[in-house]
């Protein structure tokens, strides 16, 4: 049996145009989502997208999270979600509190997957909710009824499933109440401030997170320092970063939630030797990485579960299935070298797998092409080594102050690479912080990576065309007609994922229609056409080509045609006439065939015998 050396000695994970994207694989979150159903979310109204019309909060809220569960069943199926209404007039929940509703449909836990029949009905859930729910002031000061705390209560009973060792557990808090106690004796206040934040409290000592989204009044900002300040956790320093405003509209909303689901995970913890006997251990985040459909699962035909894929290995000589281990060989002077498992491991490791410290280099010397993939954003950790962060700051404020960065070497079970680490101050804003402080790992190209583009593009003993001075200042030109202002990557969506998405969101949700999806990748049809920019292309078109170039164009087709014709026309080697008519096509050779083929511009795909009848066609016969 003979095996493929490069296919043996290759990593089984080896994708070298993925190496640098790969993060560790997420854990499993379980979210509740708490929505305020008190009569104030359906009062309060502000500007929607379209003109002359108003939408409630309790429309934004509802409608924000109808889209995350939408992008939770596609990007992240595994995620168990759970959504509860406060404030409400009936009841649902396994504490049997008042002013609590747990929103379900048949066939699911109360936290489970998210399913098409759960989004399908949440979607309606505005149409149904003030018979089936209903809306009510659930803080009552004479009956000490707390809607909140009980909300609370049974979003942490919720989230007791799962272990918050291998999960992340959350509640997101929709509303627009900034003091739900405002209106009661200072007694009954201080009490139920108490004993609400309290229960917050012992919900993030089991390990939960507890988000707000405040809605703001198109007339009054969402004041947080009233009472969620205290509730989800931040210091006066915290507050700044905090945006009170986000979710006055609708795409705010979407937007602030799909931040706050999207968590920053690490993708990578890296040693970072620095010298001999001292290193620090750091955390690197992935800035930037290919967003892909979701695998496929294969299903059994007949009862629609998944199969489980078994991989077997067959001699080529005998058809047997191997039953002994796979004896892994390299051909060396017309012998095979045979290696065990652990040989190969050594043979593959170039180095340790740490990041160790080379140099340092001024930041003139980094070049924009020397960046060769995405790069790792690092930044400190002190969880494993202690004093990490201090080691880290005093090398990043001086490679800031010197204007240098770090040469450093990198390697594992991937690829080892150059990396130059580049020191990222903190840039900030009136909202808060913009980027953070920490250093940016660039992968840094070889020698051999590297190519030259006038050794490319030009003959032996001729020199590169050069573009002359009128060419130069008309392509200027036509650059600064066609600036595109405020350009962000941000700004565009990949279409066919989006096309991918919504193809799958019709078919899960039963929907007649495909929601049209926008392809933001077009150029702007309108802007081209503008007379100043008509003018510039024309400009350039013209002193590229000169007075005349569809001429030009046209010209030059055609001799790219005839050169192309005469070198695949039939050298007169066979009389093709002569064999259509004997019959004796058929001893050709596929080759020979597509030979004449090719000289008459016919298609050349098929078999054999489609080649044989397409020629016969041609000729008549």
């Amino acid at each position: 049996m003979e095996l493929d050396p490069d296919d043996v000695f290759r990593d089984e994970d080896e994708d070298p145009e993925n190496e640098f994207f790969q993060e560790k694989e997420a854990s499993k979150e379980f979210i509740v989502y708490l929505i305020d159903a008190s009569p104030k979310m359906f009062s309060s109204t502000c500007p929607s997208e379209e003109k002359d019309k108003q939408e409630s909060h309790f429309h934004i809220a509802v409608s924000c999270i109808a889209q995350s569960l939408k992008s939770h069943i596609i990007n992240r199926s595994n995620d168990e979600i759970a959504i509860c209404f406060f404030n409400t007039r009936e009841k649902k929940n396994l504490q049997d509190l008042n002013g609590v509703y747990v929103f379900d449909v048949p066939e699911r836990d109360c936290i489970d997957r998210p399913t098409a029949r759960l989004i399908k009905e949440f979607d309606l859930i505005e149409e149904s909710f003030d018979k089936d729910i209903g809306s009510q002031t659930g803080i009552v000061s004479d009956s000490r009824e707390n809607s909140l705390y009980s909300a609370l209560w049974v979003a942490q009973a919720l989230l007791r499933k799962g272990s918050s060792k291998t999960a992340d557990k959350r509640m997101f808090l929709f509303t627009n109440e900034d003091d739900p106690f405002g209106n009661m004796r200072i007694s009954v206040k201080e009490d139920m401030t108490r004993t609400t934040l309290q229960r917050a409290k012992d919900a993030q000592d089991l390990g939960i997170s507890i988000e707000l989204l405040p809605l703001s009044h198109p007339d009054k900002q969402f004041n947080i320092t009233l009472f969620y300040k205290d509730l989800i956790g931040l210091n006066s320093d915290e507050l700044t970063e905090f945006m009170p405003s986000v979710g006055q509209k609708l795409e705010d909303m979407k937007d602030q939630l799909k931040k706050r689901v999207l968590a920053k995970r690490i993708a990578k913890r890296i040693t970072f030797v620095i010298c001999d006997g001292l290193s620090i251990e750091l955390n690197g985040y992935a800035l930037l990485r290919p967003a892909i459909p979701g695998s496929i699962t294969w299903l059994d035909s007949t009862t629609n579960l998944p199969v489980k894929v078994e991989r077997s290995y067959i001699c080529t000589d005998t058809g047997a299935i191997m039953q002994d281990p796979i004896q892994r060989i390299q051909p060396y002077k017309n012998q095979n070298i045979m290696f065990t498992v652990e040989e190969l491991s050594q043979v593959k490791r170039i180095s340790t797998g740490h990041l160790r410290l080379l140099g340092f280099k001024p930041l003139s010397c980094l070049k924009d092409y020397h960046n060769l993939k995405p790069s790792t954003f690092l930044y400190p950790s002190d969880k494993e080594v202690i004093g990490s962060t201090r080691a880290f700051i005093a090398l990043h404020r001086s490679m800031i102050q010197l204007e240098r960065f770090a040469v450093a070497f990198y390697g594992g079970t991937t690829p080892p690479r150059l990396v130059a680490l580049v020191a990222q101050d903190e840039i900030e804003s009136d909202g808060g912080q913009v980027e953070p402080p920490g250093m940016n790992m660039i992968y840094l190209p070889y020698a051999n990576d590297i190519r030259d583009i006038d050794e490319l593009h030009s003959k032996p003993g001729v020199a590169a065309p050069r573009a002359s001075e009128d060419q130069l200042k008309k392509a200027s030109v036509l650059m600064r007609r066609l600036e595109l202002k405020d350009f962000s990557v941000c700004q565009f969506a990949n279409p066919a994922l989006q096309r991918h998405y919504a193809i799958l969101q019709a078919i899960a949700l039963d929907e007649n229609e495909v929601s049209e999806t926008r392809d933001e990748t077009l150029p702007d049809e309108e802007g081209m056409n503008r007379p100043a920019v008509v003018k510039a292309i024309e400009n350039f078109k013209q002193s590229i080509y000169g007075d005349d170039p569809d001429e030009e164009s046209d010209s030059g087709a055609k001799e790219k045609s005839r050169k192309r014709k005469a070198g695949n026309a039939d050298d007169g080697k066979y009389d093709y006439i002569e064999l259509a008519k004997t019959g004796k096509l058929k001893d050709l050779t596929v080759v020979e065939l597509k030979t004449y083929l090719t000289a008459n511009n016919l298609p050349l795909g098929g078999k054999k015998e489609v080649l044989i009848t397409r020629i016969l066609t041609h000729i008549g016969k």
